[in-house]
């Protein structure tokens, strides 16, 4: 076969070819379902960095059954409130009185992000009888840590301290915070419990009594019970705690952090 021949047969087959248009819808949809799953990926990892939960909406694709040319969206965040429980609730300290168990418990709340989630956060205070002070509407408690100090004895329970504080609140060094106040509900002398508050570095905390006698706390261990003194790490608290009592006939006279 000569090379007049070999062209003939090419131009019969090109005769034969039918030319249409090229697919270019379905390489369209094809194109941007890809791309659509990709947003998608990326969308359902930073919902799950969030801690919050949420449906992804992807919009028709062009091309279909009467496009309109939309693209794959992804739908706001919602700023869907947390859940709460009674905050981060913790046992500072429990002993046995005059025969009646007491327990110290302290409600760690923490910091909401934004209003919604402070109208959120306050009712589920006030659920449990818990009302942060200083906070006269939802936006005040943006940002901030609320936390109560609870004193049960003998099944009577009281508030005995409350505050809220900056998020980034904290002691360095020896600063020390702390309250003192009688053990058994109505007794306005015996002043002998003490209850305070640390830097996360404190080591030793020195209760000293009036009868010139100390009670000395240290951070607590993992095997260290309730039962015993102890500097202890609350979860969701900025600092750390300490409860110390005074043999009785004595009361508090002063702490302070020794190590």
């Amino acid at each position: 076969m000569n090379d007049s021949d070999i062209a003939l047969l090419l131009a019969d087959a090109a005769d034969e070819v039918e030319i249409g248009i090229a697919p270019y819808q379905a390489v369209l949809r094809g194109g941007r379902r890809r791309r659509a799953r990709r947003w998608a990926v990326a969308a359902a990892t930073a919902l799950v960095l969030a801690g919050s939960s949420a449906t992804l909406a992807v919009a028709g694709l062009p091309g279909g059954d009467g496009g309109g040319g939309a693209v794959a969206t992804q739908p706001p965040a919602t700023g869907t409130p947390r859940a709460f429980e009674p905050a981060n609730r913790t046992t500072l300290a429990t002993g046995t009185e005059n025969g009646k168990q007491w327990r110290v418990t302290l409600d760690s709340w923490q910091a909401p992000v934004d209003t919604a989630e402070a109208r959120a956060t306050m009712n589920a205070m006030r659920a449990h009888g818990e009302y942060p002070p200083d906070v006269r509407g939802a936006s005040d408690l943006v940002g901030k840590i609320a936390y109560f100090v609870h004193l049960d004895y003998g099944g009577e329970s009281k508030k005995v301290m409350e505050n809220t504080v900056s998020e980034s609140d904290s002691l360095t060094g020896t600063d020390l915070m702390s309250g003192s106040l009688p053990l058994e509900p109505g007794n306005t002398k015996d002043v002998r419990l003490v209850i305070g508050y640390v830097a996360k570095t404190a080591q030793r905390v020195n209760c000293v009594w009036t009868n010139e006698t100390a009670t000395v706390v240290e951070k607590a261990g993992s095997a260290t019970g309730t039962d015993v003194p102890a500097i202890r790490s609350p979860q969701g608290s900025p600092y750390n705690w300490f409860v110390c009592l005074a043999p009785k006939g004595a009361e508090y006279k002063t702490a302070e952090v020794i190590e």
